[in-house]
């Protein structure tokens, strides 16, 4: 069960090399932070092994896989690594899976027919084998002959979907305990998505509880340190995550016209990205953080920038959190 109402996180950007690893999770931790969230991209350091050291080297901090590409390993295996985890660190680790991006799963002949039947049938039989099942299944992607894992954890993780557009929600909303939406993720989208979730959750054998986790990038004191990380991070596939906003036509004209990052970067407004991150002097921060909570997301995770130090962003998000909390 994960069904955090005001948690307040932080993520570790893949730009950061795994030496340094140990220590950021250990001053995330000490920085009374809730969660610590890792990410698996092609091809920076590996989810597994990552949250496998965070979570060795801290105690109470959730540590969270954001995420595994639902293709890139038999389910199976899969679940014996997750299974691991969670024995060795019960109730603290959060498991990830999401479709991983199109191009990098074609870059390593993982491309799946059906990206939508491989990560529903991912996390339709990594959830039972952790629950102890044996497991057969004669899938579109999976595949399995009555298999049953050894060491199935006591307390089986939560399992959350990456995804953004509405049929993935509703599979995330059918399978998994919460959905992870990626940055930028406004209140506005937070609702937009828990729309697309809903059908999901109303499937017969839909967990029982589901929580959204919100991926926001974070620039404490100025909105002009984030503006070209925001310009990065609004994609073709972005485009579903900013359609509520109330200057979102404006913005989908400039994405239509702008050739470069920096032409993009340079024409967004500054109240643009006061929507698009979550920036300015704590209280406003704070307040921010607590906008996407009342919109529905039971986690907020903050985004160091990437250009900057990780200290320093984790030490921002630990400020942040504080004033959230009052």
């Amino acid at each position: 069960m994960y069904t955090p109402t005001s948690s307040v996180g932080v993520r570790i950007n893949r730009e950061q090399p795994p030496a340094k690893l140990r220590d950021l999770a250990r001053q995330a931790e000490d920085a009374g932070l809730d969660e610590l969230w890792l990410v698996e991209d092609c091809f920076w350091a590996a989810g597994v092994a990552t949250v496998a050291t965070a979570l060795a080297v801290t105690s109470t901090i959730k540590v969270g896989i954001g995420v595994l590409p639902a293709v890139a390993r038999n389910p199976a295996i899969a679940a014996m690594e997750v299974a691991a985890l969670a024995e060795l660190h019960p109730d603290r680790l959060i498991a990830g899976f999401g479709h991983g991006v199109a191009s990098w799963m074609r870059q390593i002949g993982a491309y799946p027919a059906s990206p939508l039947a491989a990560l529903e049938e991912t996390l339709l039989a990594v959830r039972r084998l952790l629950a102890g099942e044996r497991v057969s299944m004669d899938g579109r992607h999976v595949h399995l002959d009555e298999v049953e894992l050894v060491f199935p954890p006591a307390s089986p993780p939560p399992l959350v979907a990456g995804v953004r557009r509405p049929k993935s929600l509703a599979v995330a909303g059918a399978a998994a305990d919460g959905t992870i939406l990626a940055e930028p993720a406004p209140p506005e989208y937070v609702r937009t998505a828990l729309a697309g979730i809903a059908p999901g959750r109303a499937a017969e054998g839909a967990p029982a509880h589901h929580t959204v986790v919100t991926y926001n990038w974070l620039a404490l004191g100025d909105r002009e340190r984030a503006r070209l990380t925001v310009a990065e991070s609004l994609t073709p596939g972005s485009r579903v995550q900013v359609e509520g906003l109330p200057f979102a036509g404006e913005l989908l004209a400039l994405l239509d016209s702008a050739s470069t990052v920096d032409e993009l970067a340079a024409a967004l407004r500054p109240e643009w990205i006061d929507r698009l991150a979550i920036c300015g002097d704590v209280d406003t921060c704070a307040a921010a953080v607590r906008a996407l909570h009342e919109a529905g997301s039971g986690s907020v995770v903050l985004l160091p920038l990437p250009e900057e130090p990780p200290e320093r962003g984790i030490e921002d998000a630990a400020r942040v959190a504080a004033a959230v909390r009052g």
